[in-house]
């Protein structure tokens, strides 16, 4: 049974759905469309959502295929987003004479509304409870590995009869609770999707790396995009109308998005292993490729003209684990959890259910698999995830290499990515005429071969064969200059050959893909059966004694797909000093003087120029307490009439502990409020007709 906002009420799931379970947390909770919490918002704020509210705002909601949320803010498809969520669709439309990332972008005309390139939007229609299909097909007695197959193989089965692409329709089986539920997520997807407005990036991320979840914020860190369908803009029954008033200190606000992924519900083996391995290690690899970028942008203007996004990712990467790590470090919060796991520890040694008295293993089980995790961690970063290959084109290769050797299988048999529900995005990506440049692709790939080299050592076998006699930048020049996937005529005429096209065309690229393919493919299968799967059993037991426990006033963990938070528009003291909720557009040029206009305190000319036309009084940004994390960028803030009161863009520096506990006191969310774009947009920009369509007034 489809769980619809008039029917979720009656499912019988064994995780249930019993709304009458208020949570204590406060304003804690990424909670599913299809459980929220009811029944704490009547009681905390005089304000129940009704079926009819929840649809709406759900189905006005947007997920961007580049990590990002984002809203429909019209009935003629207009999408808003965050310029940084907008930022690598900027970057691919640029041209050397036209920088759209740093010079913005304005189409006053539909004509001059510019298509993007693989960029896809999803639009959730409907869930569907499938954990009984999924979990009945891992029959008792099943390896590891074959539990896995079992598992894999109903989801790739369950999935395939949900999707629909010649409808645009995606499906998705969701894990939820690490395991312990799967839902069935229908998309309407999206890809002819227009850039219809950017900022100048300075406006938008005004402050730069230092200001960077930090508040006060001064950012119009704002984007339009507009769907069409059948080259027409798209005609939305369900979009989210604009408040001209904006947010208030004190008031409900609720934000729809996206949130990525948080580990709140990990148990301390697998913390410690974030703690002391996990972090640090991803940490040393980020600033590795911050020096290597910044190193590169800083030799010319194209230089950072082609690193700038993904150097902003990185920074942001950066600065995101940093404070994780920091978090993890505090005896404060590892205490708090710790003291959790006692808790339920307790509550399993002393249940008389042998479903619960289950749970007792799961911890040890855990703890086991984090430590295969630890011993596989290097092979997994480098061949797996392709820290060693970092470049585009081997990306594209070994797609197009995997394809080769996974489409011939049944559905079920295949790599999760290459099964038929999802076959239809993937082929989208890897044929998108996106720009590739050879110079900072050889770049990146010297400095992958590099790590791949002094991580297994010189000697290595699979080192010497990939690095082929060669230095790691000699090799790296080989592969790049010789390989023709930079053309998508070249792709698809090999993703369609299949292993006879690749043997064939003799792509340096590809060989090394093929080269490396099989010592990948083992490690990510040993990660597959022997930490993924034991872990998610053991989460499923955690999750039927958390539930036995507490009730259903709990939520999953982040697992990018759309989630409702809530919150109030609200300071907090820091060290004994009051921070305001709110900041005034004209703070900015006040603190653009403070650091004498120096990057990345300067400002766009247009904003010195027409400082006399704005409203310098005019609220700019805001912090709230809704729970929120990454991912949840580009996310509307609405207020009960479902009204876009403002745009998630950041979290303060307090927030970044979020991944793991939540903390109301002094974490919060930073967003524009919808008073700055308005002001913005009729002041800076005069784009009166994006104005008018978003306000309904000039």
């Amino acid at each position: 049974m489809m769980l619809s906002f008039r029917s979720f009420a009656a499912s019988a799931a064994w995780l249930g759905l019993m709304l009458n379970n208020a949570p204590s947390f406060g304003d804690e909770g990424m909670w599913l469309f299809n459980n929220p919490p009811l029944q704490h918002l009547k009681k905390q704020y005089g304000f129940e959502p009704t079926p009819a509210w929840l649809e709406h705002v759900q189905k006005s909601s947007v997920r961007f295929n580049s990590g990002g949320s984002g809203s429909f803010v019209s009935a003629n498809g207009l999408v808003m987003t965050n310029h940084h969520v907008a930022a690598d669709d900027l970057q691919k439309l640029s041209s050397p004479e036209k920088n759209y990332l740093i010079d913005g972008f304005h189409a006053r005309k539909r004509e001059d509304e510019l298509k993007c390139k693989g960029l896809e939007l999803n639009v959730l229609q409907s869930i569907r409870d499938v954990t009984a299909d999924v979990t009945g097909a891992v029959k008792p007695g099943l390896s590891a590995a074959d539990a896995f197959k079992a598992r894999q193989a109903k989801i790739a089965e369950i999935e395939a009869g949900a999707a629909d692409p010649a409808r645009g329709i995606r499906a998705d089986v969701v894990t939820l609770y690490q395991g312990g539920q799967y839902h069935l997520y229908t998309f309407k997807k999206y890809t002819d999707i227009r850039l219809v407005f950017a900022p100048e990036k300075q406006a938008a991320f005004f402050g730069g790396d230092p200001d960077n979840f930090e508040f006060p914020r001064y950012d119009l860190d704002v984007a339009f995009f507009r769907v069409y369908e059948n080259n027409q803009p798209l005609q939305t029954e369900h979009y989210l109308k604009w408040s001209p008033n904006g947010s208030q200190d004190g008031e409900l606000v609720f934000v729809s998005g996206h949130p990525g992924r948080t580990s709140r519900k990990n148990t301390m083996a697998e913390l410690e292993y974030l703690r002391d391995t996990g972090f640090p290690y991803l940490l040393q690899r980020l600033n590795r490729l911050e020096v290597l970028l910044s190193a590169y942008a800083d030799q010319s203007e194209d230089n950072r003209a082609k690193a700038q996004d993904d150097l902003f990712g990185i920074q942001n990467s950066r600065k995101a684990r940093n404070g994780g790590l920091g978090g993890l470090l505090d005896p404060q919060l590892m205490a708090r959890k710790a003291d959790e796991e006692k808790r339920l520890k307790a509550f399993i040694a002393q249940s008389t259910d042998p479903e619960i008295q289950k749970a007792a293993q799961a911890f040890a089980i855990i703890a086991q698999a984090e430590e295969k995790r630890e011993d596989l961690a290097e092979d997994l970063t480098l061949l797996e995830f392709g820290s060693g290959f970092n470049c585009t084109l081997f990306s594209i290769a070994r797609t197009l290499a995997r394809a080769a050797e996974e489409l011939p299988k049944p559905s079920g048999e295949r790599l999760s990515e290459f099964g038929d529900a999802r076959l239809d995005s993937l082929k989208f990506q890897l044929f998108t005429d996106s720009p590739i440049y050879e110079d900072y692709e050889i770049l990146k790939l010297a400095d992958g071969l590099t790590f791949l080299a002094t991580s297994f050592g010189g000697d290595d076998e699979l080192v010497q064969k990939v690095l082929a006699g060669k230095s790691p930048r000699e090799r790296a020049f080989e592969l790049v200059s010789g390989t023709k996937l930079k053309d998508v005529a070249v792709r698809q005429k090999l993703f369609a050959g299949g292993k006879a096209a690749l043997a064939s065309a003799q792509d340096p690229m590809i060989a090394l893909a093929q080269l490396v393919d099989p010592k990948a493919r083992e490690v990510r299968k040993q990660y597959e059966s022997e930490v993924e799967e034991p872990k998610r059993q053991a989460h499923a037991a955690l999750a039927k004694a958390r539930y036995a426990m507490d009730g259903a006033s709990t939520y999953p963990d982040a697992t990018f797909t759309l989630r409702l938070a809530f919150g109030t528009v609200k300071g907090y003291t820091v060290s004994g000093v009051k921070v305001p909720p709110f900041t005034q557009m004209g703070g900015m040029f006040t603190r653009a003087a403070e650091h004498k206009f120096i990057p990345p305190f300067d400002l766009p000319k247009r904003w010195l120029d027409r400082k006399d036309k704005l409203n310098l009084q005019t609220p700019f940004n805001f912090v709230c307490t809704a729970d929120i994390i990454g991912g949840n960028s580009g996310s509307p803030v609405i207020n009960k009439q479902g009204e876009v009161v403002g745009l998630i863009f950041d979290g303060n520096i307090q927030s970044l502990v979020l991944d793991f506990i939540y903390d109301q006191s002094i974490a919060r969310a930073v967003s524009v409020d919808s008073r700055a774009i308005t002001e913005a947009l009729r002041s800076m920009y005069t784009a009166d007709e994006l104005l008018k369509e978003l306000t309904g007034k000039p």
